[in-house]
C-alpha cells in the first residue's frame, strides 16, 4: 500500500525539521510500547469506541498496554503526531505484534474470527514490565507532563505495581 506524502524535497529544511520533531516525544513512546508489548491500544479519553475496543480485548482475555493521549478537549497535537505518524485517522489506534490491525470496528472483527485469542496467547507468554490494571483503574505510568496514561489490563484483573 502507498499513499500519496508530499515528498522530502518539496519540503523546505525548517519545514523538515518541524514535520520530524513534531511531538517526537509522544512518537516515540508509541514506538517503543509497540516494540515491547504484544497488544497495544492507542486512545483518548472520553471516546466511546476506545472504550469499547478495551472492552472488547479484556473480554477476550487478551493483555494489552494502554497509552491514552488527552480528551476531546485536551491534548489534541500529540493525537495528531500519532495519526500523522501511523497515517491511521481515528482512535483508538490498536497494535497486535507491532502490526496495526485499526480500530474497534477491526478488533471486534478479529475477535469474531477468533484471532485475538492467539493474540492473547502471544501476549501471556512475554513478560512485560508495564502496569497492570483493570479498565477504569487510575494505574498511570509516569511520562512527564505531555505523557500518556499507561495502563495494560490482565485477564485477571488484577492490578501490579
Amino acid at each position: 500500500m502507498s499513499r500519496p506524502l508530499l515528498p522530502e524535497s518539496s519540503l523546505a529544511p525548517h519545514v523538515r525539521e518541524q514535520i520530524q520533531s513534531f511531538h517526537r516525544n509522544v512518537v516515540d513512546a508509541v514506538t517503543a510500547a509497540i516494540a515491547r508489548d504484544p497488544v497495544v491500544v492507542v486512545g483518548m479519553a472520553q471516546n466511546p469506541f476506545v472504550k469499547k475496543a478495551r472492552r472488547a480485548l479484556e473480554a477476550a482475555g487478551v493483555p494489552f498496554t494502554y497509552l491514552e493521549y488527552g480528551s476531546y478537549l485536551s491534548q489534541w497535537k500529540e493525537r495528531l503526531a500519532i495519526k500523522l505518524w501511523s497515517g491511521f485517522p481515528t482512535f483508538p489506534q490498536v497494535f497486535v505484534r507491532g502490526t496495526l490491525i485499526g480500530g474497534f470496528t477491526d478488533v471486534r472483527a478479529h475477535a469474531r474470527r477468533r484471532q485475538l485469542a492467539a493474540a492473547a496467547r502471544l501476549a501471556l507468554t512475554r513478560t512485560s514490565s508495564v502496569v497492570t490494571a483493570p479498565l477504569g483503574a487510575a494505574a498511570h505510568a509516569d511520562h512527564g507532563a505531555v505523557g500518556p496514561r499507561s495502563v495494560a489490563t490482565s485477564p485477571s484483573g488484577i492490578a501490579h505495581g
